[in-house]
């Protein structure tokens, strides 16, 4: 049993990510858990590309990413339990994010996605393959319909 659940959603993938979202919530409500979701924004700031940006759009880009956190955590799970669920807006790596996410929270499950993975990642995207080699605690990987055999 969980009583701590970390869902890593992009918010930037609305369509594959609902279904991780959805598969979390139903875990936490079967726990009586509680539920984190995070989304992570690329950190621009620290590299040559930073360089190109406006200096206030690290601040707009967590800001926006925050309004589409909660847009789609409310469209996808309804008003009540959007209520209850804390919402996480990240800088930096994702995996990195996540794994440092759970590790504050006491998390005891991370549910992820696997996106479209390249030839060299086998089965899992960069990211969900990360977190699950470097995770303290269990991780779900959830596969998009579109990539089950």
């Amino acid at each position: 049993m969980s009583s701590q659940i970390l869902c890593a959603i992009d918010v930037n993938q609305p369509d594959t990510d609902a279904e991780v979202l959805r598969i979390a919530h139903k875990m936490a409500r079967m726990d009586e858990a509680h539920l984190d979701v995070i989304t992570v924004v690329p950190d621009f700031g620290m590299s040559v590309v930073g360089g190109y940006f406006d200096p206030d759009f690290h601040d707009k880009a967590v800001a926006r990413a925050r309004e589409l956190l909660d847009d789609f955590v409310r469209d996808t799970i309804g008003d009540a339990a959007n209520e209850g669920v804390r919402h996480i807006v990240a800088t930096g790596k994702a995996y990195e994010e996540i794994l440092h996410a759970a590790r504050e929270a006491g998390s005891d499950l991370i549910v992820i996605g696997s996106h479209r993975p390249e030839l060299r990642d086998y089965l899992l995207g960069p990211n969900a393959a990360r977190v699950v080699r470097h995770s303290d605690c269990s991780v779900y990987v959830v596969r998009p319909a579109d990539q089950k055999a």
